[in-house]
């Protein structure tokens, strides 16, 4: 059996396929959302080997008991999967109000760096020292979608914070590296089949891929030996509007 993974985001989307692809891999998963209900049915569809803890990364308090009460139930923690977050509709930033910033920011950035570091600390202080840290960054962390501005800068963010968990944790046996997903099928990225605003102001449907290729990857991450590391790796829908975007 694989190590002990908590999965932030995990009632849906790439959270809820990474925590069953991880689950068919022999990991243990904890799996964290706002959401009660998806998370006690994901529980109890992966069974003993998943527990659901709600937890709100916005809260210190909250992502901190999620750790404690993770290695209270299997004693430590292997992986992070870093993957809570939200989105806005399209607003050009002139529109673009500071309660909704402030949100994206609470969530995306600093609810990643809450969780991030109470992994650390877990990850440090536990024998044997050291774990794994993926972080969920976005194709938008290379290159924005029109009137995106507060998503955008909260997944730029994500790489710098990948970049600096990466060297802190070299002297704790603590690997860290990020994932940049474009276009999977899920609720979050359905607009992507109707029709997405861009570069040109056009709207137009682009192509999707199947959530599960993004679980794979996820998988393919966690399982390196900690002597290896994915540093970033980008997946993507092959022909979504990326690689020439604009």
């Amino acid at each position: 059996m694989n190590g002990v993974a908590v999965i932030t985001g995990a009632g849906s989307g790439i959270g809820r396929a990474s925590a069953l692809g991880l689950s068919q891999a022999g990991w243990r998963v904890v799996l964290a959302g706002r959401r009660p209900e998806p998370l006690a049915d994901l529980a109890s569809s992966i069974g003993k080997s998943a527990l659901a803890l709600p937890t709100d990364v916005a809260d210190s308090a909250s992502v901190d008991g999620l750790f404690a009460e993770t290695v209270e139930r299997f004693g430590r923690v292997d992986l992070l999967f870093n993957n809570a977050g939200l989105s806005l509709p399209a607003t050009r930033i002139d529109s673009v109000g500071d309660e909704d910033w402030d949100r994206l920011v609470e969530v995306n950035l600093s609810g990643a760096f809450r969780c991030l570091r109470a992994a650390f600390r877990v990850m440090r202080d536990q024998s044997p020292q050291g774990g794994r840290i993926i972080n969920n960054g976005s194709i938008s962390a290379h290159a924005p979608r029109l009137h995106s501005a507060a998503y955008t800068a909260t997944k730029h963010a994500i790489t710098g914070l990948t970049r600096s968990a990466s060297l802190d944790g070299r002297e704790l046996n603590i690997a860290c590296g990020q994932i940049d997903i474009g276009n999977a099928a899920t609720d979050m990225a359905s607009g992507a089949v109707d029709g997405m605003l861009q570069a040109d102001g056009s709207i137009r449907a682009e192509p999707v891929m199947n959530v599960d290729d993004v679980a794979r990857a996820v998988v393919h991450m966690a399982e390196l030996p900690l002597e290896a590391n994915v540093q970033f790796m980008t997946i993507m829908a092959t022909t979504m509007p990326f690689v020439g975007r604009g």
